[in-house]
């Protein structure tokens, strides 16, 4: 029993014993596990500490050099800055020198006047003791006589001076407008080519010429129909002459022959089809031309309608000059002309670059374009000054503003430029647009395009209105009034084309 006792006492201190060593080693394990992790956490906090030391470096780095930067623009504005004042400075040297010599010239002829005042005391002396002298007259009588002579010998010297004065000022005046002028045009500089009547378009293949003129002749004059110009196809290789005195009709058929190309099916279904997107696109493309031409100007708050039309110009011409041009040229000279003359140079700028607005739609709608402009501008709100700048260019109407003077004058050196305009192309594109309005004026007629250099007139008309013997009779009455109000050349063919189609679905 006693040894009994005495194993299990043994066994139980050897239990405890292994016991305590067990828990002993996991203790050592866990502590040893607990050391590398709170390792791991010290290198990953010292990686990320020299992560954010590299990055705030970087940063200070970018800081650093955003700041050099706008110290650099800085420092160049304020260069500017430096160079505008110079030169205003100079400016104002120069008007203080114009001063000082009006101002000697004023007072010089104070003195004169002065002088003549003090001749003018010594004839009176004179005179009363002449008239003391003489008898039976009295002192008012004397008076009376004494006025009269003084009045007549200075009336004629009055008139001289007067004279005189107004020929200096007169010649002061046309020698400083001529500077301002001679400024303006010297400051902006724009090149000018005149526009012709064709296009050249270039193909890919000189097998295509024979898709675009398709069986018999149908894709091309289909082409020629819709886009209202006339396709010449000679032996130049891989080219077609775009010819239409309308700048915008050659631009849609250009933009159609590209689209036909890049399809690949050249049939007057799709060339119907593409003739409208061209048509459609021409519409964006000139929204974005007068958004340019706007911005070009710092001119940001016209309406949509507004550069709609002012894009629309880029595609009319006057004697030869394209019109958005001219008028972009006439708003920078307008607006360095008004700068010098102390005028509103929004008001002038705004007016010449709206001044002839109205050609966008004078080929659809009756009128002058002057007022055809004014009334466009009225209607989209532009203001009253700004119309009032624009409406004399053509002394349509009362010069009303000093800005009305400065729109006229910058038009006339646009265009009397030497290279901007010229005479006997405007002349030429006036008779073909003569030619189109006398066939369009009868009833009936739909569409008429003149081509071959005015030496045809195609005419088209509603079948529903005009039969085949009203056509043949058409014809006679269009070639009748031409030749009764039209002075030209040779002869020009009239041909009146009427179609019908016959249209039915199959389902």
């Amino acid at each position: 029993m006693n040894n009994q006792t005495l194993l299990l006492a043994v066994f139980a201190v050897l239990g405890a014993g292994v016991g305590y060593f067990i828990r002993e080693q996991f203790a050592s394990r866990r502590a040893n596990s607990l050391e590398n992790k709170t390792k791991e956490d010290l290198a990953q906090a010292k990686t990320q500490a020299q992560d954010i030391v590299l990055e705030a470096k970087n940063k200070a780095v970018s800081l650093l050099e955003e700041v050099k930067k706008e110290e650099k623009d800085r420092k160049v504005s304020l260069d500017r800055l430096e160079e505008r004042l110079v030169k205003k400075e100079s400016e104002l040297g120069s008007l203080e020198k114009d001063l000082r010599v009006e101002n000697g010239k004023i007072e010089a002829e104070v003195e004169g006047v002065k002088q003549a005042k003090a001749e003018v005391a010594l004839l009176k002396d004179k005179v009363k003791e002449e008239l003391s002298k003489i008898a039976g007259l009295s002192e008012g009588e004397a008076k009376k006589r004494l006025i009269s002579e003084i009045e007549e010998r200075s009336k004629e010297e009055l008139v001289q001076i007067m004279q005189k004065l107004s020929q200096e000022r007169r010649d002061e005046i046309e020698k400083k407008s001529v500077e301002i002028i001679t400024t303006a045009v010297q400051r902006y500089a724009r090149s000018h080519v005149a526009d012709i009547t064709t296009s050249a378009f270039t193909l890919p293949s000189e097998d295509l010429k024979g898709k675009i003129i398709g069986r018999e002749g149908r894709n091309i004059r289909t082409l020629e129909r819709l886009s209202g110009t006339e396709l010449i196809i000679d032996e130049t290789p891989n080219t077609i002459l775009i010819s239409s005195f309308d700048p915008l009709r050659r631009e849609v058929a250009k933009l159609t022959l590209e689209k036909l190309i890049k399809d690949g099916r050249i049939q007057p279904v799709k060339i119907e089809e593409k003739v409208e997107e061209a048509k459609g696109e021409m519409e964006k493309r000139m929204y974005e031309i007068g958004e340019q031409a706007a911005h070009e100007l710092s001119i940001y708050d016209l309406p949509k309608e507004i550069i709609q039309l002012l894009g629309r110009l880029n595609f009319r011409t006057s004697f030869g000059q394209n019109v958005l041009t001219h008028s972009i040229e006439m708003a920078h000279i307008s607006g360095m002309m008004a700068g010098e003359l102390k005028a509103d140079v929004e008001v002038a700028k705004r007016g010449a670059l709206l001044h002839d607005i109205g050609k966008a739609i004078d080929h659809e709608v009756s009128g002058t374009h002057v007022e055809l402009g004014r009334k466009i501008l009225k209607k989209y709100g532009v203001s009253d000054a700004v119309i009032s700048a624009m409406q004399s260019h053509h002394e349509e109407y009362p010069f009303s503003t000093p800005e009305s003077f400065i729109v006229t004058a910058a038009d006339v050196l646009s265009a009397a430029r030497p290279g901007a305009r010229r005479g006997t192309l405007e002349n030429y594109i006036k008779r073909l647009e003569d030619l189109e309005k006398i066939a369009t004026s009868f009833p009936g007629v739909k569409d008429a395009y003149a081509i071959s250099a005015g030496r045809e007139l195609r005419v088209f008309v509603t079948p529903e209105k005009i039969d085949d013997f009203r056509a043949l009779q058409l014809a006679r009455d269009i070639a009748g009034k031409i030749e009764s109000e039209l002075k030209y050349p040779g002869e020009i063919k009239v041909n009146v084309i009427r179609e019908i189609r016959a249209v039915e679905y199959a389902r």
